[in-house]
């Protein structure tokens, strides 16, 4: 059962309501009130025969609406099919719901929901417990049914009160779930079109029940800057708390963010690595010491249980009991493709930053056995691309979007490997390109820095023929292992504009793409673009918006100059954060901001989680115009 509470107290008019997200259960002083008296004392909402999930909790949008949002009982692997968007309200005299039912999968769905009401015209003195007693030996209490909706009468001698609820659409069906008492129970079956919505407007009326007063008032936001300013404080407060101490290339301890909480408070090749880039302009000691504690724990042999290759950046690391048996193989997980290029990426960047050359001198070798990697067993040698295939013991995809069915088509079918992702590709020319920037101005290896930049020029021409998407004007979401398009618009193309894998024409041609509605919710840039057949807005890859995926491609805006492209990310990412204590959720749910009043979080997301805290400095990276044009 969904826990009671927080309440929430709506007054107007001399109309007063105490609600929480489960409604109104009864109890003192849960209720709707007109003059002295409860109009509304049961109130309570099932959907497909169960307690609503909370995705988010009743909040008050001001003094007289309040809202969240709820869903059916779901799963990560199985999320629900449609979610409801509630909204409350009261003005003189009356009492509002209206729901809004979105469904989220491409086939059609039908929504069964259940309305149990019930007025028991208390006077307020008798809700408040002071163990007085107040005898009504003659008063009593009807129900009767009217066309779309019910009538609740109470009468004591020369006292009445009226309580009319009107339904629309008429509900289907209605019966009483307690014998012998004025308790109705009200159901609807709405049948709701893929990717399609219902609604079901509800009024409560008191008798007598003025006209509703007209007008709303909304509270201003916050100076965006601001905003942004506080976003980036509690970031790195986040990355504070987030912080473990591991050990370094050489033995010594170093302090590197985990991933997250309570699922990820481990070290991670990806997330570490992007975390340490997204703060290197104002922390640049994170990235020097999660580059250490990586390159300690560089794959040196060959292990199929647990992806370990030679040169390798490992995924994940864990230390409990059935890592330690090798029960799971995550003990030392190498289950990603793109984990070895970034950690070239961070290694050049915090060169290029602090201007000191100690650390790419002291990890050469360990950057040279991670281009190594990248040439044979990642790939790009025998495939021309850096590729993955499904780990039937971890991960089916091991890009940034890891969950089975996230790399597909546009009829939803899982891509089979080996599997070559768009954006693995861009880090792979970026890597290259830096590497070879390393090779000759720190390590004085002319030769092999020639070889390098040969090598991600090759990659990017033919990255550019075998990508691109003349149709949608897109680049591919990836190749699959017979070489075919994978299909799918999806949000990974965005990374390419920070790599420098596109040329400058198609990068604005894909920034200026991503900003579109279907692919934009207001909030954020959305993983999948709304429209097609696997978009799903609470689906962990395929509809729901990151922060760090929409840092990236901020980053990448402002190298292109997409200025007004970089500020409506700034400002959604900005905004979002603003409505959860200015920290951003690990995961966002894809629903368009025109239709919400708040941000959705994913149900299932980390928090605090270490690169949705480090979006902020990104965001204000980019806004200062910090990221730069690398050219090959």
């Amino acid at each position: 059962m969904t826990p009671a509470g927080p309440h929430v107290q709506l007054v107007r008019d001399a109309t007063f309501a105490r609600l929480d997200t489960t409604g109104v259960r009864g109890t003192a002083p849960d209720g709707v009130f007109a003059r002295d008296g409860r109009h509304l004392s049961r109130w309570q909402l099932t959907v497909d025969g169960g307690h609503p999930a909370v995705l988010v909790p009743a909040s008050r949008e001001d003094d007289h609406t309040t809202s969240c949002v709820l869903t059916p009982k779901g799963t990560r692997d199985a999320p629900p099919a449609y979610t409801v968007f509630r909204r409350q309200s009261v003005s003189a005299g009356e009492f509002t719901e209206h729901l809004r039912l979105v469904n989220n999968r491409p086939d059609a769905v039908t929504a069964r929901l259940e309305l149990t009401v019930d007025c028991d015209f208390a006077d307020l003195f008798e809700l408040r417990a002071d163990d007085r007693k107040y005898p009504k030996p003659d008063g009593t209490r009807e129900v009767r049914t009217v066309p779309g909706g019910l009538v609740y009468a109470y009468r004591r001698a020369d006292w009445h009160a009226g309580t009319t609820l009107t339904c629309r659409p008429e509900p289907d069906g209605m019966a009483a779930p307690d014998a012998g008492t004025t308790a109705r129970t009200l159901t609807w079956e709405l049948d709701l079109a893929e990717h399609g919505e219902a609604e079901l407007h509800l009024t409560v009326r008191t008798d007598p029940s003025p006209l509703p007063s007209a007008g709303e008032s909304r509270q201003t936001a916050p100076e965006a800057t601001d905003d942004l300013a506080r976003a980036c404080e509690r970031g790195l407060a986040d990355i504070d708390l987030l912080t473990i101490t591991v050990e370094g290339v050489d033995g010594e301890p170093v302090r590197v963010p985990a991933a997250g909480i309570p699922w990820f408070l481990t070290l991670f090749g990806r997330d570490s690595l992007l975390t340490s880039y997204f703060l290197l302009p104002y922390r640049p000691g994170t990235a020097a010491a999660t580059l250490s504690a990586l390159a300690a724990v560089q794959g040196t042999r060959y292990d199929n249980f647990s992806g370990e290759q030679p040169g390798r950046i490992v995924h994940e690391t864990r230390q409990g009991e059935l890592a330690h048996f090798r029960q799971v193989p995550y003990g030392r997980y190498y289950g990603a493709v793109d984990a070895t290029p970034l950690f070239l990426v961070l290694l050049h960047a915090h060169h290029e930053t602090t201007g000191d050359p100690a650390l790419a001198a002291r990890l050469e070798q360990h950057a040279r056995r991670a281009v190594d990697w990248m040439l044979t067993d990642g790939g790009l040698t025998e495939h021309g691309y850096l590729v993955y295939s499904p780990d039937p013991n971890g991960l089916v995809n091991q890009n940034w979007k890891d969950s089975a069915g996230a790399i597909c088509f546009t009829d939803g079918t899982q891509a089979k490997g080996p599997i070559a992702v768009c954006e693995a590709q861009g880090y792979a020319y970026d890597a290259l390109v830096r590497t070879a920037e390393l090779s000759g101005k720190v390590w004085g290896d002319q030769e092999y820095a020639a070889q390098l930049r040969s090598r991600a020029m090759d990659l990017r021409l033919r990255f550019a023929d075998d990508f691109w998407m003349p149709g949608p004007g897109f680049p591919a979401l990836a190749l699959d292992g017979d070489g075919r398009q994978v299909d799918a618009l999806a949000s990974d193309a965005g990374h390419l504009l920070w790599s420098g894998i596109l040329d400058d024409d198609r990068a604005r041609q894909v920034g200026r793409r991503l900003l579109e509605p279907d692919f934009f919710s207001g909030w954020a840039i959305r993983t999948l673009a709304a429209g097609q057949r696997p978009y799903h807005p609470l689906s962990y890859h395929r509809g729901s918006a990151w922060p760090h995926d929409n840092a990236v491609i901020a980053l990448g805006l402002a190298r292109h100059g997409l200025h007004a492209e970089l500020r409506t990310v700034a400002e959604g990412l900005t905004a979002a954060a603003a409505h959860h204590g200015h920290r951003l959720p690990e995961v966002l749910a894809g629903y368009a901001r025109t239709t919400t009043p708040a941000p959705v979080p994913y149900p299932h997301s980390c928090s605090p989680q270490a690169w949705a805290a480090a979006t902020p400095l990104a965001l204000r990276t980019a806004l200062r115009g910090v990221a730069r044009l690398r050219r090959a």
